[in-house]
C-alpha cells in the first residue's frame, strides 16, 4: 500500500466538493502528481479490512476498554448512472423502503466514550446471476449474505483482539444465526432490534409446550422489560419496549432483546443509543469523505475509492477528537478558509 498516495488522495477526498477524479488531484496539485498514477492507485491495490486495520489499530489502542461497544451495520452507496457490475447492483433500502442502485457494504465500528472508529467493512458482492422467470429477465444474488458477512465482520474483531463488552445492531440483523454466534462462539453480550412480528414464548414451560406468540400482542407497558424465548433459540433474553415521540409528533415503537439478564431495563435503551453513531459515519462518508463521489468504473477502483474515503473518514475523526469540532464543521472550515485563499 502506497501510504503516501493514500494520504494525499485522503486529503482530496476531504478537501474537494465536487465528483472526485485522478485528474482533479493532479490539476489541484499543479500537475506536480500525474493522474496517471493516481488511476494506478485506485486500479491496482487491493484494499480492505486488513489494510484498515493497520491506520486504525494504533488509534484504537489508546482508547479502548472493556466496556466498549461494536456497532454494525450497513448502507447503499447510491449509483444510479453507474453500469452494474459485481458490486454495483440494485439493494433494497430498508430507511427509503426502496429499491437503489450502488454499492451496498456493511461496515463494524468500535466505541468507547465519545471514540467512534471503523475497524472493519465487508461489500456485498452480487456476484451470482440467475433468471427470473417472473419477471422474464436476468438478475444478481450474493452468494454470501449479509448474515454471513455480520458474523465475519465479528471474528476479524476477535483476531484482533478488539475489547468490547456490547454488540448494538438494528433489527435486520437479529437472525437466529446471528445471536447466537454472539452468545455462544464471542461469549458477548448484545442489545439488538427486533421486529414486533417476531414469535416469543414469555416463560419456559410455554417454550416446551411450543406457546408462542407475536412480540406485538405481548401486554408490555412502556419502557418496560420481559424475560423471553425467541421461538427457535434455546437461552433466554430480555426483552425491552420503548415509547418515543417522532419528529412528526407522532408515537413510535421499537422492541429491543439482549441476552444480559442482568441488565437495568433503563441501561439497556441507553447502551443501545450509542449505535447512532454509526448512522452518523454513513452521513460524514457520504457528505464529508466523498463516498458517492467517484466516477470510477471497474470494481477494483470502486472498493478501493470506499476505503480510501473510511479512511478519510478515521481522519475526519481524529481531528474532531483532538478539536471538538464536528466532521460537517471541520470540512466547512476548510472551505471557509479554501474561499478566503482565493478571494
Amino acid at each position: 500500500m502506497d501510504k503516501k498516495l493514500l494520504d494525499i488522495y485522503t486529503d482530496y477526498l476531504i478537501s474537494q466538493n465536487n465528483q472526485a477524479t485522478a485528474t482533479g488531484l493532479s490539476a489541484l496539485l499543479d500537475g506536480e502528481l500525474s493522474h496517471d498514477k493516481l488511476t494506478r492507485f485506485l486500479n491496482h491495490g487491493n484494499y480492505g479490512s486488513k489494510e484498515l486495520w493497520e491506520i486504525v489499530k494504533p488509534i484504537l489502542r489508546k482508547h479502548e476498554n472493556n466496556d466498549g461497544a461494536l456497532i454494525l451495520d450497513d448502507s447503499i452507496v447510491e449509483k444510479p448512472h453507474s453500469k452494474e457490475n459485481d458490486i454495483v447492483s440494485w439493494h433494497y433500502s430498508h430507511a427509503k423502503g426502496t429499491h437503489l442502485k450502488g454499492i451496498n457494504f456493511l461496515s463494524c465500528m468500535a466505541r468507547y466514550n465519545d471514540m467512534c472508529l471503523p475497524v472493519s467493512y465487508e461489500i456485498v458482492h452480487k456476484d451470482c446471476k440467475y433468471f427470473d422467470d417472473k419477471e422474464e429477465r436476468w438478475r444478481r444474488r450474493a452468494s454470501i449474505t449479509k448474515n454471513e458477512h455480520f458474523i465475519e465482520l465479528l471474528k476479524c474483531c476477535k483476531r484482533n483482539g478488539i475489547k468490547y463488552k456490547y454488540v448494538l445492531a438494528d433489527n435486520w440483523f437479529a437472525a437466529k444465526n446471528n445471536l447466537e454466534f454472539i452468545n455462544f462462539k464471542q461469549k458477548k453480550k448484545f442489545i439488538i432490534g427486533i421486529k414486533s412480528n417476531r414469535t416469543v414464548a414469555v416463560s419456559y414451560s410455554h417454550k416446551k409446550q411450543g406457546l408462542f406468540q407475536k412480540v406485538s400482542s405481548l401486554k408490555l407497558s412502556k419502557n418496560s422489560s420481559l424475560k423471553v424465548y425467541l421461538k427457535g433459540i434455546e437461552f433466554p433474553m430480555k426483552l425491552l419496549k420503548k415509547v418515543f415521540k417522532n419528529e412528526n409528533g407522532s408515537e413510535g415503537v421499537l422492541y429491543l432483546i439482549t441476552n444480559d439478564m442482568d441488565i437495568d431495563v433503563n441501561r439497556i435503551y441507553e447502551i443501545y443509543q450509542k449505535r447512532w453513531r454509526i448512522e452518523e459515519y454513513h452521513k460524514s462518508t457520504k457528505n464529508n469523505a466523498s463516498l458517492a463521489k467517484s466516477p470510477t468504473k471497474i470494481v477494483k477502483s470502486q472498493r478501493n475509492h470506499i476505503f480510501s474515503s473510511i479512511v478519510a473518514y478515521v481522519k475526519l475523526e481524529e481531528m474532531r477528537l483532538s478539536s471538538a469540532v464536528n466532521h460537517f464543521a471541520l470540512k466547512y472550515k476548510l472551505l471557509i478558509k479554501a474561499n478566503q485563499s482565493a478571494f
